[in-house]
């Protein structure tokens, strides 16, 4: 108990102490806040007048750029003022060019109307006197015409009347020639496709006596040769003909063979067998069978050769080889003494040319040209013409229904339906026609056409003349001056009747008077 009792003055004390500990604190506290207060109030008063430094300074600044705004401003303003006041120039100036322009073109207009005005008034002074011309020569023909009515005793009813009848008159014996004239070009016509009919005839089936096609001469080195080649008891020359199915002629004729035979294929066999026979000396039957059958091969040969020839030079191709096979037959047939594969060639090339002028299928045309007289390759084998037997060769090996249909068509047998149809007969007819294609002496041709131009050249009026179509035609050209339109009539019909007195010539030739005039004037 006594040592936990304190003195009075020790608790006074300590009392007293932690009162002023206290109160030293409160004023510590004190005094730190004013402290405080003090350093913030200095801070914002110097932010304050950082603030107001700034603020001055952005209004330094934004009075500068303000400044230069302006500036900028006025200065763009100039530029632009620059730029509108020049374009304005320029626009004032491209209007006063345009004005002078239309000025001019005013003028230029004025003078144009001026000029007609004057050329107006020319004319109307033009008219006028052809105007009184017209009407004086009005009075002069009224006064002919009664002049002419005083001295025939006849009106102009009366006169009209009577030329009308001696025209008439007149047009009906022309009317009667002409129909003698048909009648007999009918029967020209007739004999001329009877003759057709007849040498095809001949050339299918030919005796000992059709020269030049049929026949072929194998000269020999010796007369001796022609004893060898008959043989004894004539046993060599009976088995060269069985062999070959040609005869052999062997007459007075030195030192030749002649080989007769409508087959020309057969004749070629004869032939080179015959001269392979005199070349090696060796002649009897057995040597003779082996060098026919040895000929044969070559000729077959030379046959497709000439085929596929053929074939390459007109660029036809994927034909079938037994077509290509006759095609090279056709070296050997003529047709009045044209080599009618030449002519086929020829044909399909014409018919190619053509197709591709008119832009039509050149491959089917010159395929059509070339085949078109096929059946000519066997036409002495087959019954029926050479176009049926063409076109049924080309059925039988799948060939092109156009090019069957130009086939028949080729020689007028049907009528053509297609292009290249047509073009395969142009192309038939062209080729025949050429000058000498069938045995027509060049030189009698080229005096035919002179003598027809001379005859067209012979009548007045006649300015020139020229012989066309294989001289089928004659085309004559007029002097407009000289020959009215009504004159051109009569000197047509002169000329024919002159051409049939002085000339000869096969079928007919067609008279063709052209008479054109021209005005020409120079606009300055």
């Amino acid at each position: 108990m006594e040592v936990l009792h304190i003195d009075t003055t020790t608790l006074v004390s300590i009392l007293i102490v932690a009162v002023v500990l206290i109160i030293a604190a409160f004023v510590s506290f004190r005094l730190g806040i004013k402290y405080r207060i003090k350093i913030a109030e200095a801070e914002i008063g110097s932010a304050e007048e950082q603030a107001k430094k700034i603020i001055s300074d952005a209004e330094q600044t934004a009075k500068s750029r303000k400044r230069e705004i302006l500036l900028e401003a006025k200065e763009e303003g100039i530029k632009q003022r620059a730029e509108v006041d020049k374009e304005i120039k320029e626009r004032r100036n491209d209007i006063q060019r345009q004005e002078r322009r239309i000025q001019q073109k005013e003028e230029t207009l004025d003078k144009k109307v001026e000029n007609l005005e004057k050329k107006e008034e020319a004319l109307n002074k033009k008219t006028k006197a052809l105007e009184e011309k017209y009407a004086e020569a009005e009075s002069l023909y009224h006064k002919q015409l009664e002049a002419l009515e005083k001295i025939s005793g006849l009106t102009a009813e009366e006169a009209k009347e009577y030329l009308l009848k001696n025209i008439e008159n007149e047009v009906r014996h022309e009317a009667a020639i002409l129909i003698k004239e048909i009648e007999e070009q009918a029967k020209e016509d007739a004999e001329t496709r009877a003759k057709e009919i007849i040498s095809t005839a001949i050339q299918r089936c030919a005796a000992d006596h059709s020269a030049e096609t049929t026949v072929s001469v194998v000269p020999l080195p010796n007369d001796e040769m022609k004893g060898r080649i008959i043989g004894r008891e004539g046993r060599n020359i009976r088995a060269l003909e069985t062999l070959t199915g040609i005869d052999l002629i062997i007459d007075d004729t030195p030192e030749a063979v002649i080989l007769s035979g409508f087959d020309p294929i057969r004749r070629e066999i004869a032939r080179i067998a015959l001269e392979k026979l005199i070349t090696d000396g060796r002649i009897h039957p057995a040597r003779i069978e082996e060098t026919v059958e040895r000929s044969r091969k070559e000729v077959e040969a030379t046959i497709k050769q000439e085929g596929e020839r053929a074939t390459f030079e007109t660029g036809v191709h994927g034909l079938h080889p037994e077509i290509v096979k006759l095609l090279g037959k056709l070296n050997y047939r003529t047709s009045y003494g044209q080599n009618v594969l030449k002519h086929s060639i020829e044909v399909s090339h014409i018919a190619g040319i053509m197709a591709g002028e008119l832009g039509c299928d050149i491959a089917t045309a010159k395929r059509a040209g070339l085949l078109h007289d096929l059946g000519k390759a066997v036409d002495h084998e087959v019954e029926g013409s050479h176009v049926t037997i063409g076109a049924d060769i080309c059925k039988k090996y799948k060939e092109n229904d156009e090019v069957i249909h130009a086939i028949l068509a080729h020689h007028g047998d049907i009528q053509p339906a297609t292009l290249v149809a047509c073009l395969v007969q142009a192309a038939d007819s062209i080729s025949a026609a050429r000058p000498g294609a069938r045995r027509e002496n060049i030189e009698n041709y080229i005096k035919r056409l002179e003598k027809l131009e001379e005859i067209a050249n012979s009548f007045t009026g006649v300015e020139k003349s020229f012989a066309i179509q294989a001289g089928r035609e004659i085309r004559i050209m007029v002097k407009p001056e000289s020959v009215t339109d009504e004159d051109t009539i009569l000197l047509a019909r002169d000329i024919v009747k002159k051409i049939e007195n002085e000339m000869e010539y096969p079928g007919q030739i067609k008279v063709n008077v052209i008479r054109e005039l021209r005005s020409i004037e120079y606009a300055k």
